[in-house]
């Protein structure tokens, strides 16, 4: 499975989680695969598509994490790290950042994806330096997103068959 199918099926199982939300108006929902009833002002977990599209259309507030509160907090986390250390990430990390980053107006989703690059470049040095010179382990797979730990098990494999060109079976 590639890194594109694996963040999909992981983002389809995100999207399938509950998530509280807050009605901005009675609503009356009554479809095959989705019953919601419930008054202005009440608040009640769904699922986080439907609350999605009731969010576009402002009938509900999604009440989730400040994901610019946690990416500001990973930034601070990894400049603290040393080059060969990485800080924890959940392993839906930039999934939930994705999420929250599409509900953004364009001005601040600059600003938070100028951010989410900077934390990327320092993620991906450290992962590639790692994965050169080590197996996965599992205190290092427990620190590393989804799609990292993708791209470290890409880069290890890489590195493994480049030095088995250049030196054989010799190592």
């Amino acid at each position: 499975m590639n890194i594109l199918d694996l963040t999909q099926l992981h983002t389809i199982g995100y999207r399938l989680q509950d998530v509280k939300v807050t009605f901005n108006r009675d609503i009356k929902i009554d479809t095959p695969d989705v019953s919601i009833e419930a008054k202005h002002g009440e608040i009640l977990s769904i699922s986080r598509w439907v609350a999605e599209v009731l969010a576009m259309e402002k009938l509900v507030d999604i009440q989730d994490t400040d994901m610019i509160v946690a990416l500001k907090q990973a930034l601070v986390k990894e400049n603290v790290q040393g080059d060969f250390d990485l800080s924890t990430l959940d392993s839906d990390f930039y999934i939930k950042l994705n999420s929250y980053i599409q509900r953004l107006p364009q001005q601040d989703r600059d600003k938070v994806e100028s951010m989410l690059n900077t934390l990327m470049r320092k993620r991906q040095g450290k992962i590639i330096r790692l994965g050169d010179s080590s197996k996965m382990t599992s205190d290092l797979a427990k620190k590393l997103s989804i799609e990292e730990r993708a791209l470290f098990n890409a880069i290890h494999l890489q590195s493994v068959a480049f030095n088995k060109q250049i030196l054989g079976d010799k190592k």
